[in-house]
C-alpha cells in the first residue's frame, strides 16, 4: 500500500500551477509529468488556465493562494506584468518557480531549457541546409523573454553571413501569443513584400511553423528550410515528410517532473540555491535568479529514432504519408 510521505509540517502539500494557456500542445504533456511527480510525491495538484490575459492570471493566482496552496509554478503569459502575483505570493509565505518563461526577479526560480541554446540549433539546422540567400526570421511573443533569448542564440549562428553578405535578412516579426495562425499571416505578408523570393526561414517554434509551411505551400513553396521546436507530432511529422527541417525537441515530461519535484521541495522550506542541479542565471535586465537549465535535442530526419525510441511519439503518428525514411521503414 502506498503511503504519504511526512511532510515538514504533517500534512500533504498542495501545488499550485497557473498556465498561461492551453494552446501549445506540450503543455499538456508537462501537466501530466508534473502531476506524476506531485503524485509521487503525495502532493496536491491545484490549476488555471489563464486563457492568454495577464490580467486573468493575476486573478488566478491570487485564487490559488487563497485556496491555500503551499508553492505556486507559474507560466507566466507576461513576465513583466507578473510582479503583483510575486507580491501577494511573498506575503503569504508561498515560494515561486518561473516555469519554461524568465520571471526578472529573485524570487521565482527559473526551471526551463536552455532557450538560447535552442535558437542555436534552429538556426545551425537551417544554415547546414542553406548557408546563403534571403531568410526569414518568424518570433515568438513579443511579451516573452524566450522568444529574445532564441533570436539572440539564432544570431550568433547567422551573424558572420551577415556580415559578409551570404544572408540577408528580408523579414523578420514577432508572432502575438506564438499563435500559428498570426505566424501564417505574418509569413504569407513577407512571401508577397518579397515577390516569394525567400530561402530559409528561422521559426522560433513548431506551433508557428505548422503556420509558415502552410504559407509557403500554398505558393508551392514547401521543402525550403524551416525551424521550430517542442516536438510537436505534427511537426515531426512534417520533419519526416521533408516541409520542416528541424524541431528541438525539450522533452518536457522531464521539465514537468522537475517542476513537480522542485516545487514539493520548496514547499518543504528548501531554499532555492539549496535545490539539487540548481546553479544562478543573470537575466537581460541584469538580475540574478536560481535556476536549472535541462539540455535540449535537435530532431531532424537524420535522428528521429530518437523520439520514436524515447516513446514520445507512436510510430503510425511520425509517419503518416511517409516514404523514404529509414526510420518508417
Amino acid at each position: 500500500m502506498l503511503t504519504t510521505p511526512a511532510f515538514a509540517d504533517g500534512h500533504a502539500k498542495t501545488v499550485g500551477v497557473s498556465w498561461s494557456n492551453f494552446q501549445e500542445e506540450r503543455w499538456k504533456t508537462d501537466e501530466a509529468a508534473i502531476k506524476a511527480a506531485l503524485d509521487a510525491a503525495g502532493a496536491n495538484y491545484l490549476s488555471a488556465d489563464a486563457q492568454s490575459s495577464s490580467t486573468k492570471q493575476l486573478a488566478d493566482i491570487e485564487s490559488l493562494i487563497t485556496q491555500g496552496v503551499d508553492s505556486l509554478i507559474i507560466l507566466a503569459q507576461d513576465g513583466a506584468a507578473i510582479g503583483p502575483a510575486l507580491d501577494a505570493a511573498e506575503a503569504a509565505g508561498i515560494p515561486v518557480i518561473g516555469y519554461d518563461r524568465l520571471i526578472e526577479d529573485p524570487r521565482a526560480f527559473y526551471l526551463t531549457f536552455d532557450n538560447i541554446e535552442v535558437g542555436r540549433m534552429q538556426a545551425r539546422a537551417v544554415f547546414d541546409l542553406q548557408p546563403t540567400g534571403n531568410y526569414v526570421m518568424i518570433k515568438g511573443s513579443p511579451t516573452d523573454p524566450n522568444s529574445d533569448f532564441l533570436r539572440g542564440g539564432q544570431q550568433e549562428v547567422i551573424q558572420a553571413a551577415i556580415d559578409s553578405g551570404d544572408i540577408t535578412i528580408v523579414g523578420e516579426t514577432y508572432t502575438d501569443a506564438w499563435a500559428p495562425a498570426n505566424a501564417q499571416r505574418n509569413m504569407e505578408q513577407i512571401l508577397t513584400q518579397n515577390d516569394n523570393n525567400v530561402d530559409a526561414v528561422i521559426s522560433s517554434n513548431d506551433g508557428m511553423a505548422s503556420g509558415v509551411v502552410a504559407a509557403l505551400t500554398a505558393q508551392g513553396m514547401d521543402g525550403i528550410p524551416v525551424s521550430g521546436q517542442d516536438g510537436d507530432h505534427g511537426a515531426l511529422n512534417r520533419v519526416a515528410k521533408g516541409t520542416q527541417t528541424v524541431s528541438v525537441w525539450k522533452d518536457s515530461r522531464e521539465l514537468g517532473r522537475n517542476a513537480g519535484e522542485i516545487a514539493v521541495a520548496l514547499a518543504n522550506g528548501t531554499a532555492m540555491d539549496s535545490i539539487e542541479g540548481a546553479g544562478k542565471f543573470t537575466s537581460p535586465g541584469g538580475v540574478e535568479v536560481n535556476a536549472m537549465l535541462l539540455a535540449p535535442q535537435p530532431i531532424t530526419k537524420d535522428n528521429l529514432n530518437l523520439v520514436l525510441d524515447a516513446g514520445w511519439i507512436p510510430k503510425d503518428v511520425l509517419c503518416q504519408g511517409v516514404s523514404g525514411v529509414a526510420v518508417c521503414e
